[in-house]
């Protein structure tokens, strides 16, 4: 348990040390079937995809993947949106993979900080927590995200799944009842240890004085799963990622755990514990069981058998590293007891950071994303914070970085290679593709190049380096620009006959090199994506159908025709820029500025 003093009422004689089920492969595991594809509502846009089989065999097992459910005490920053966006850039990929994905992301609305909130909004609970879970489904809207599952735990379907997991503990022998005294955290929602605590008994996450609470709450056995945890740290090194995390997370628990409490006595906002309805259960044990009851469909029978086997284990749960031990210790043990097998891996990434400081709605110093959003669009920041933040890291936001980064790549590097590439086709070649892409590319080491990074940017994302991934295609863009330099077919173009032909064929190259890159950055910049491949004479249908194998060469075929020559992406003018354009004009005689992305003259 936290720090503090637990004096034992009634401790079960099954608390002995060693006692307990096998870890991660328990053979009292509910079932793990399969179920059907989660529901697609108006937030995700189906692919139209069959997982049937002529054999009639189940079909495999989803990729589950969840951000954390957002606590509601304000709307969303873009400390959360940074998380969503990257989980959403992964499922994204997953599906290119043609995996079966269930995104899963929601919101957490019980606990004392929500009601608090509540009552400094003049709101009752339930209608304040209608209003901040609304915000985040608008705001994943204006990110581009396109997640299957949203779980609130105001639910009643969630209710259900934490009251059959809380009496399958309890039957467990794992829940016991005791007093406790210690320094509590209302931000954290957790009783800390004084000496983690900064001067003045401030928790180091939110600068808040901790509070003195005595209390008679319910204690989970904590302790009883030392080993089995060691064990899965052990043997399944991939469990907590990236690796320094597992290094925390194992240094956590060789220091010795203790149990922990699972209800409150002064919290009304919650649900009541269901031997006990004058407490409410601990915002954690109801929290992360959103994991699995956001499996279940709306209407259908709820009950914790049901939801597991809609697809649990999750294949990634996708979080900040501030919560890391509740993910990486807590919720492994709590599942154990309950008979559950436990999640594949558990990610913890960095915080995004202002000024040299975690964003946080505690701490008054966020970053509003909508506001980001409405100023530079959605690819540019999707780009940015996948492309600059180290994932795993912790990154810092500035705006000059962001405005340099985002034209140099997504204006320059590929928007202007794409608008001069259907220029030069437009004009000398009428729009329309002379040579299939693989004909065209024949003996051409641009082509070799290309399929080499595109195998590296699919490793990476593999491997959640989405950093890397992005610098990847970026290099791809690189190449591109510096073969249509080199080749300069605005001249061969004049020069006609063989030359003319050379020069149709190099655009054929760069545009199918466009559509490549269009294909592999499709995770990271949704609508940037679509924007290029509809310019590349596709549709928006053929668009959503896309798989990760047609990123492979020869995908362009002789006689298909682009569409107007469009800019997909606007540079973002500074107003050092606006200077510049203004005294630019006001000089007679003086040379005109070079566009970003203007047509290249033949």
């Amino acid at each position: 348990m936290a720090a503090g003093r637990a004096f034992l009422r009634a401790a079960p004689s099954s608390l002995a040390a060693g006692a307990g089920r096998f870890a991660f492969a328990c053979p009292t595991a509910l079932p793990l079937t399969a179920a059907a594809a989660a529901a697609t509502g108006p937030h995700r846009r189906g692919r139209g995809r069959c997982y049937c089989s002529a054999s009639d065999a189940p079909p495999p097992p989803p990729y589950v993947l969840t951000t954390p459910l957002y606590y509601v005490n304000a709307p969303p920053h873009m400390g959360s949106a940074y998380t969503t966006i990257a989980a959403d850039a992964i499922a994204r990929f997953q599906r290119l993979l043609d995996k079966r994905v269930v995104f899963i992301t929601g919101t957490d609305e019980h606990g004392e900080k929500i009601a608090t909130s509540a009552e400094a909004c003049g709101r009752n609970p339930k209608d304040h927590c209608d209003t901040i879970s609304n915000s985040y489904k608008m705001l994943w809207a204006d990110l581009d995200i396109e997640y299957d599952k949203f779980i609130r735990t105001t639910d009643r379907k969630h209710e259900a799944v934490v009251n059959d997991f809380y009496s399958r503990v309890l039957d467990s022998g794992d829940i016991y009842r005791a007093d406790y005294e210690g320094l509590y955290c209302v931000s954290c929602e957790e009783y800390k240890d004084e000496k983690e605590l900064g001067e003045n008994k401030c928790c180091p996450v939110h600068l808040k004085p901790c509070v003195p609470r005595k209390e008679d709450n319910y204690f989970f056995a904590l302790s009883k799963y030392q080993h089995q945890l060691e064990d899965l740290l052990t043997k399944n090194p991939n469990f907590v990622r990236p690796s320094h995390r597992l290094n925390e997370v194992q240094g956590w628990v060789k220091s010795g755990l203790r149990d922990f409490s699972i209800s409150r006595a002064s919290v009304e906002w919650g649900i009541p514990v269901p031997n006990d309805t004058k407490q409410t259960i601990y915002v954690w044990f109801d929290a992360l069981l959103g994991y699995i009851s956001a499996l279940l469909d709306d209407g259908e029978k709820a009950s914790l058998q049901q939801a597991v086997e809609r697809g649990w284990p999750a294949s990634l749960h996708l979080i900040g590293k501030d919560i890391l031990r509740f993910h990486a210790v807590y919720w492994p043990a709590m599942l154990m007891s309950a008979g559950i097998s436990v999640p594949d891996a558990v990610f913890g990434h960095g915080f995004l950071t202002k000024d040299g400081m975690k964003m946080g709605k505690s701490l008054g110093n966020t970053l509003e994303p909508k506001d980001l959003v409405n100023r530079f669009g959605v690819d540019a920041v999707r780009y940015f914070f996948l492309r600059e933040v180290e994932f795993g890291n912790d990154g810092d936001y500035s705006e000059e970085r962001f405005i340099n980064i985002v034209n140099a790549h997504l204006a320059n590097t590929i928007g202007n290679l794409l608008n001069r590439t259907l220029g030069l086709l437009k004009k000398n070649c009428k729009s329309t593709l002379a040579f299939d892409s693989i004909a065209a590319a024949d003996g051409i080491s641009l082509k070799d190049n290309v399929e080499n990074l595109v195998d590296k940017a699919k490793d990476q994302f593999e491997n959640l380096l989405l950093s890397s991934a992005c610098e990847t295609l970026m290099e791809i863009g690189n190449l591109g620009n510096l073969y249509i330099d080199e080749q300069a077919p605005w001249s061969c173009f004049k020069q006609g006959g063989e030359s003319a032909e050379k020069a149709a064929k190099d655009l054929v190259i760069i545009l199918e090199t466009m559509r490549i890159i269009a294909i592999a950055l499709s995770p990271i910049t949704p609508s940037l994506s679509l924007r290029i491949y509809t310019q590349l004479g596709f549709t928006e249908d053929q668009f959503r159908t896309l798989r990760w194998e047609d990123t492979k060469w020869g995908g362009l075929k002789a006689g298909q025709v682009m569409m107007e020559p469009k800019p997909v992406f606007a540079r973002i003018e500074t107003e050092t820029d606006e200077k510049d354009q203004s005294s630019s004009k006001a000089t007679k005689g003086g040379k005109k500025k070079a566009r970003s992305q203007g047509l290249v003259e033949a």
